[in-house]
């Protein structure tokens, strides 16, 4: 079965090297420019510049934008599943879910994977244990976060869309084919049918469609549209351009916003 669904524009504020005032305005101006998606990361130290610049912690954010915003959807790319107990996740999304909610229906996607930059872990106190290890808990933690949303009360004012990123194909995959509605990736054209395969495979056995499943890809900030035409070709429809800070400069989302535009003419 195939899905048909509009082209989806996402941008990704690095919360680091700039002040909360600077994300902030930055995250009206994304709004108005008509984007689909504002997402920030997880993370506790910038990832790339100063290693000791400023940054700013990813859920208390959120709850932010859930109050200044009126349309757009937003969350992190992507929450860490090892910070924080699975029912306090669920509960942090839930509450961010009703306070995005402007006629009722939140806006707050959760986008979530099994962490993997060691700073984080070690200065804050976390168990970093294997790749393979912390996929295992974000296995064990999705159940949990379900039946967590099903019990609370208030529950979420909509079935929160869950994004998983990643792209193993013996572990991750199988999570998101058992647990996602949107899989994000930063996998290109040549590679993408395969990982699709899998994916395939994987809800199949555990009987769900793969065409129930968005994907979700990275753009760069150059502007290479014969690569994003490609990855639309094969069923891609949420597309991300990160920006790193200091520099929040918005040429590149303008100009994948006029191509989403294109793509949904």
């Amino acid at each position: 079965m195939t899905v048909d669904r509009p082209v989806r524009i996402a941008v990704q504020l690095a919360p680091q090297h700039v002040s909360y005032q600077t994300i902030r305005d930055t995250v009206l101006r994304i709004e108005e420019m008509g984007a689909d998606i504002v997402f920030n990361w997880d993370h506790f130290f910038p990832l790339s510049g100063d290693p000791d610049g400023l940054h700013y912690e990813s859920w208390t954010m959120l709850a932010a934008w859930a109050e200044q915003t009126e349309r757009i959807e937003f969350g992190a790319l992507v929450n860490c599943n090892s910070y924080r107990n699975a029912d306090l996740q669920a509960d942090m999304a839930r509450t961010v879910d009703h306070i995005s909610a402007k006629d009722g229906v939140g806006r707050f996607i959760f986008g979530t994977g099994s962490g993997w930059f060691e700073r984080d872990y070690t200065e804050y106190g976390y168990e970093f244990g294997t790749a393979g290890s912390r996929l295992d808990d974000l296995a064990a933690a999705m159940p949990r976060i379900e039946a967590r949303w099903e019990k609370l009360n208030p529950r979420p004012t909509r079935d929160i869309p869950v994004l998983i990123g990643g792209a193993g194909e013996r572990k991750t995959l199988k999570i998101v084919a058992r647990h996602a509605d949107i899989w994000h990736s930063f996998v290109g054209p040549d590679d993408l049918p395969r990982k699709l395969d899998v994916l395939a495979r994987h809800a199949d056995e555990v009987g769900r469609d793969v065409a129930d499943i968005e994907i979700s890809s990275k753009l760069g900030r150059g502007g290479d549209i014969d690569r994003a035409d490609a990855l639309y070709d094969l069923g891609a429809r949420v597309f991300t351009v990160g920006l790193p800070g200091p520099d929040y400069g918005l040429e590149a989302a303008e100009q994948w916003l006029r191509w989403r535009d294109a793509k949904n003419a």
